[in-house]
């Protein structure tokens, strides 16, 4: 994703980039729509009814989670940064508008669709772009390397005591039995998360209001490792690997080693925690904790392919830069449209299907970004959720 901006001197393999992170995440996102929050770590405590579906479940650990929305976040930095770069007067105020009213896009999207929304993370973290933008590629680099040390230090003090439990057999210990609430098959936990998903529309609201503040301290607990994404892509950006000037075996040699280390890493995270039949403190330790920066080396992996192989004038290169300059338009529609899939006032179908059935219906808003996009750019030019950016930030500053 990227602030708002004309259509002028655009890197075409940045905004197809950008569309594979939005359609990479729709992969993920659909689980939260479709089956309960333990399930989304999980793959054994709902919905895992065959080989299919937790091989479906491995995949996208070693491939998808995390990897895309790290990538939205590296191309977020970037593009903020290309439009501080742009910009001659009041950069720093119109930078902060377009934080605020991203802001406020991301609460009325957690509020009425997606409880995991992540643009309020961006426009909190990107709030520090001001003591970062100035900085070289080496002293990015090295704060994005610092971000995730801090981020694995202080999930450490998180999910240790859990991990601790698990190998002490203290399957009673508090740390334990946290674990099991939030990743695990606890009984209580999971009816109620099924409760959740089964609400009607004004119910989900009247819930979510009173509870921004909460949502605020989850968020602010996500922020040091986003914001190390989009350290990270303001970096390359100055680095001119996503400005498209790096030479082509590079950015092959780059990819592989990253994939080499992440996807090996990966696998042995898989092993670690189905070989000990996924108890829920090995299961939010290995997503949320051991496996960030194995997540961050992959998706600088897909950053390098895509750089290496979308060459700008073929169709598949067009039609996901189609899906990227929509990003923000798109990421909400994909929310509209699982939402209309699953939740009790669409087709109800939350909870009601295994998780290989729910990766099937991921396709449905993919196929419909991939249509609509090029479609609507060539008759209005630009989305409506980023003409709402603009507007709004206009206002503001």
């Amino acid at each position: 994703m990227t602030a708002p901006s004309s259509s002028t001197n655009r890197v075409v393999q940045l905004d197809a980039l950008r569309g594979l992170a939005v359609i990479g995440i729709v992969w993920m996102n659909v689980y939260v729509f479709a089956l309960p929050s333990q399930a989304y770590y999980n793959p054994i405590v709902w919905g895992a009814d065959t080989a299919l579906d937790r091989a479906i479940w491995a995949a996208s650990f070693v491939f998808v989670e995390d990897k895309f929305r790290t990538l939205f976040a590296m191309l977020f930095g970037a593009g903020c940064l290309i439009l501080l770069e742009r910009s001659e007067t009041n950069k720093w105020r119109a930078h902060f508008a377009r934080m605020a009213v991203l802001f406020a896009i991301g609460i009325a999207h957690s509020v009425l669709l997606a409880s995991n929304d992540i643009l309020r993370v961006y426009a909190l973290a990107g709030l520090a772009l001001p003591f970062l933008a100035h900085l070289s590629a080496r002293d990015l680099y090295a704060i994005a390397i610092g971000l995730v040390v801090l981020h694995c230090g202080a999930g450490l003090m998180l999910f240790g005591g859990g991990v601790a439990d698990y190998y002490a057999g203290r399957f009673a210990g508090d740390a334990y039995l946290s674990a099991e609430r939030d990743f695990g098959s606890d009984e209580a936990a999971l009816r109620y998360m099924v409760n959740i998903g089964n609400e009607g529309f004004a119910d989900r609201v009247a819930r979510r209001i009173p509870n921004i503040p909460d949502q605020l301290t989850f968020v602010a607990a996500s922020i040091p490792l986003n914001l190390a994404a989009i350290t990270l892509g303001m970096a390359l950006w100055k680095d001119r690997m996503l400005a498209g000037e790096w030479r082509t075996f590079m950015l092959q040699r780059l990819a592989a080693v990253c994939a080499l280390i992440a996807i090996l890493a990966l696998l042995g995270l898989v092993w670690w925690v189905s070989s000990n039949g996924f108890p829920g403190a090995l299961v939010g330790a290995a997503a949320l904790l051991f496996s960030a920066p194995f997540d961050m080396l992959l998706a600088l992996s897909y950053a390098a392919l895509a750089m290496a192989f979308f060459a700008p004038g073929r169709p598949a290169t067009r039609l996901l830069a189609a899906v990227g300059r929509l990003a923000l338009t798109n990421y909400l529609m994909t929310s509209v449209m699982l939402a209309a899939i699953f939740a009790s006032w669409g087709f109800g179908l939350f909870g009601e299907v295994s998780r290989s059935v729910a990766f099937a219906f991921s396709f449905v808003p993919i196929i419909a970004v991939l249509i609509w996009s090029p479609l609507w750019l060539r008759a209005f030019g630009q989305g409506p959720a980023e003409r709402l950016w603009r507007g709004g930030a206009r206002l503001l500053s």
